[in-house]
């Protein structure tokens, strides 16, 4: 509810309660606003190490001195530089496209199913003297081991031979090169980055107020820094009106909520209304909700929600008596006169 300066504190030092107001208040907002990119954030961070991103993208290095069987692990992927490569005649199809061609070779006296994507193996070449791929080591399902059937079949391999030489793990190319698969990562490191960013700036304006967008936006009316000092200092001073977030000072509206902190000159304003919102559930009506609209020059559009009707008529009535160019009241007259007026400025 608006209050009268004589109660403001209950007639304590005016100047003392609302010594740099703005600025604490900033510093409030964005304390708050900070909490969703870091846990955000975090929650990114976290899951990068308990899910295969990580080890995607920081990869083991397969050592040919192991067995593939010693270096596997079931969420790791490794990078391989392997050496002769022979193509089985056999492919992996994935709808209507092959996903990647089936080669054998040597890892340590085993002889290893590997699954190179099409682009890698140039569609099927014969032989691969020397690739070095990522990949990710999988137990062979039973695909793989009805191809090692097949392959000992078609190399006449014995029964011995197919025991004491196939692994029973493969390499699969295609597993860190799928579509999907990046297109996750891109989005978790993206949105992360995205987080991060948001992080660093909300701590800048933590750490200085002035260089807060709200305290920005008075460049486009002259030194920031001064007009911020100049509602201080009317704030402290004397507040010509007080509601519980809304604030008019000589040559200031402030507001000062926990949706935001505005600071407009009251000067530029060229447009005041307030719209209504009704909350209701199913058939019940629950109390309407009041929020001030503020134009002013140089495209600076502000709103106020979830205020008292009472209060936002007070503000209006004040600002228009305050500056008699303002334009009061929502209509489609008064949008296009606000619309050319900023065209010609």
């Amino acid at each position: 509810m608006e209050k009268p300066l004589a109660d403001l504190e209950g007639g304590t030092n005016v100047s003392e309660k609302y010594k740099d107001y703005i600025k604490s208040n900033i510093i409030k907002c964005y304390k708050r606003k900070i909490i969703a990119p870091l846990v955000y954030l975090a929650f990114i961070l976290l899951l990068i190490f308990i899910s295969p991103i990580y080890s995607i993208l920081n990869p083991n290095v397969l050592d040919s001195t192991k067995s593939i069987k010693e270096q596997y692990n079931r969420n790791g992927y490794i990078t391989a530089e392997l050496k002769n490569l022979y193509f089985t005649g056999y492919t992996k199809e994935w709808l209507t496209g092959t996903e990647g061609y089936y080669y054998y070779t040597n890892v340590n006296d085993d002889c290893v199913i590997v699954l190179l994507t099409p682009d890698t193996c140039e569609q099927g070449k014969p032989i691969i003297e020397d690739v070095t791929i990522k990949g990710k080591i999988y137990k062979n399902s039973k695909t793989e081991t009805e191809l090692l059937n097949r392959l000992a079949k078609d190399l006449s391999w014995d029964e011995e031979g197919i025991t004491s030489t196939l692994s029973s793990y493969n390499i699969n190319e295609p597993a860190t090169t799928g579509f999907l698969t990046w297109a996750l990562i891109i989005l978790a490191l993206g949105s992360g980055i995205v987080s991060l960013i948001f992080v660093i700036i909300y701590g800048l304006f933590i750490i200085n107020p002035s260089i807060s967008t709200p305290v920005l936006r008075l460049k486009a009316y002259g030194n920031s820094d001064k007009l911020l000092a100049l509602a201080e200092e009317e704030l402290a001073t004397l507040p010509q009106l007080a509601t519980e977030d809304m604030y008019i000072t000589e040559h200031f509206f402030i507001e000062v909520s926990i949706y935001g902190v505005a600071i407009v000159p009251i000067d530029e304003i060229l447009w005041i209304y307030k719209y209504s919102t009704l909350y209701k559930f199913l058939w019940h009506h629950f109390k309407i909700s009041y929020t001030l609209h503020i134009t002013a020059n140089k495209h600076l559009y502000i709103k106020c929600p979830k205020n008292e009707k009472s209060d936002i008529d007070g503000v209006i009535e004040y600002l228009s008596e305050a500056n008699h160019n303002i334009l009061v009241g929502f209509s489609e007259e008064n949008r296009i006169k606000v619309a050319e007026m900023l065209k010609r400025k």
